[in-house]
């Protein structure tokens, strides 16, 4: 143990060597971890033992008699032994057991739960996941307790051993689902998974390069997570992350907020066509805008102000190039710039560097004002991962733009479109409810509907044995 854990190299690694009731006794526990104050009530009951209570059965006595308020277990491999010390529960060697006692006294450092950053809502629960899994799992155990609630654990990485809990509701959920996501996680094979989550997506989904569409979905909020597994899904949780991944979802998974849901659903039906349009204006507002400007003849009297009024120095492509890759380059700054400066960078670039642009006449004032447009519709977007997706969308429909003009636009469309109806989330079409076409489902993803009308499951993620499933 001392050579495998380092000691007393390591100086978070305590060793605690005694004797009790005349028999050798080791404690390893690390330091951080576990909570000082139990392990001093544990030291407590143990100096306390006779060594007739050593001889027989280590275990039993301390679980019978001594402690009786904390998970007590009994591991014989040393490759537990290192799993359960690492993770934080104490471990006891008792001279002449084959056995090693693992004790449960973990205590992680850890913030309260709070509302996540990019799902904010103005009413609603203001609790969200935090980096420790035992906490996450309890927020969504609070939310449904369902006796039919599985959490299934997992470990990932040969020596990170880093805990993933696949949760999902027995009879709801396809249990061929849960079973290739299980495989999938046991077969990763690498050192660690520091990045947590998005490390795990790509082992179990593969990674395409070429597609940017994300095939799963992240939330840091309890009550989408729980909404998710009710409809069917999947929910997967990695120790260490505050973000969960929802599994599978199709494009218009991404497209939904917990906002729409904590309005009257007349409201909810009408923030939700803003947002579409919002979406819809960001990926294709500018390539139509540059078409429009680069074939001035084929526009209508009544659409001439569609076109540049004060060229730039530079060609439209280039311009707006540089428009799209400098709002890229003021957000990562704003991510990197402490709080109370931050504000004065948005001042700069909107006032400054814009302003100055089209004074000097290196961009139009129209370039600035599109792109502006279509910030706005990204930031609209509730999925980070999808407006990043659709900016790339963008760049690649500006590009085929200013090659073919409206032709090329069109090629472009249907690439992407092509690319969308191929993509797949665990097995299940992206586009689905549009292809393949279900009329109904696809009612509800445009329109936000009553609760009490929707509570019903997507048909494309329920159990082949409709034997199983509930009474709706």
């Amino acid at each position: 143990m001392n050579k495998e854990l380092g000691v007393p190299d390591s100086f978070d690694i305590i060793l605690r060597e005694m004797s009790i009731g005349g028999k050798k006794v080791a404690i390893y526990s690390v330091n951080g971890m576990v909570d000082t104050h139990v392990v001093s009530y544990i030291l407590t009951s143990l100096i306390d033992l006779e060594r007739a209570d050593l001889v027989v059965n280590a275990l039993t006595k301390l679980v019978k008699g001594r402690i009786v308020d904390l998970q007590v277990t009994e591991v014989e491999t040393m490759d537990k032994v290192f799993y359960f010390l690492l993770s934080g529960p104490i471990v006891i060697l008792v001279e002449g057991q084959e056995k090693a006692i693992i004790i449960d006294v973990r205590t992680f450092p850890v913030r309260a739960p709070s509302e996540p950053d990019i799902e904010r809502v103005t009413r609603g629960s203001r609790d969200g996941f935090v980096e420790t899994m035992v906490f996450n799992t309890a927020l969504i155990r609070r939310r449904l307790r369902d006796p039919k609630l599985r959490m299934k654990l997992v470990q990932v990485g040969t020596r990170s051993k880093t805990d993933v809990c696949v949760v999902y509701i027995e009879d709801v959920t396809n249990l061929e689902l849960v079973r290739k996501i299980t495989e999938e996680l046991q077969g990763i094979q690498i050192d660690g998974i520091p990045m947590a989550e998005k490390s795990v997506e790509e082992f179990i989904l593969g990674s395409k390069f070429w597609n940017p569409y994300p095939r799963v979905r992240y939330t840091e909020r309890p009550d989408v997570a729980a909404i998710h597994l009710l409809e069917g899904n999947v929910i997967i949780v990695v120790d260490t992350s505050p973000s969960v991944i929802i599994a599978p979802v199709t494009y218009w998974h991404h497209l939904q907020h917990a906002e729409e849901y904590r309005q009257e659903p007349i409201v909810g039906a009408y923030l939700r066509f803003v947002r579409f349009i919002g979406i819809f204006i960001s990926v294709f507002l500018l390539p139509l805008w540059l078409a429009a400007a680069l074939n001035p003849g084929v526009l209508p009297d009544w659409l001439n102000w569609l076109g540049v009024s004060k060229p730039g120095t530079i060609g439209l492509l280039p311009q707006v190039l540089i428009a799209e890759f400098g709002v890229d380059l003021l957000k990562m700054a704003a991510i990197h710039t402490p709080t109370p400066l931050s504000t004065a960078l948005g001042l700069v670039a909107t006032f400054m560097l814009g302003d100055i642009a089209i004074k000097v006449g290196l961009f139009s004032p129209e370039v600035v004002m599109y792109i502006a447009i279509v910030s706005v519709g990204t930031f609209a977007t509730p999925s980070y991962e999808m407006a990043q997706a659709n900016r790339l969308t963008r760049l690649f429909l500006l590009i085929m733009t200013f090659i073919g003009n409206l032709i090329g636009f069109g090629i472009g469309i249907i690439l992407v479109f092509i690319l969308l109806a191929r993509t797949k989330s665990f097995g299940v079409p992206y586009l689905w409810p549009l292809i393949p076409f279900n009329a109904k489902a696809m009612g509800k993803v445009l329109v936000r509907s009553p609760v009490p009308i929707h509570n019903t499951r997507p048909s494309i993620l329920r159990p082949q044995d409709e034997s199983r499933q509930p009474e709706k």
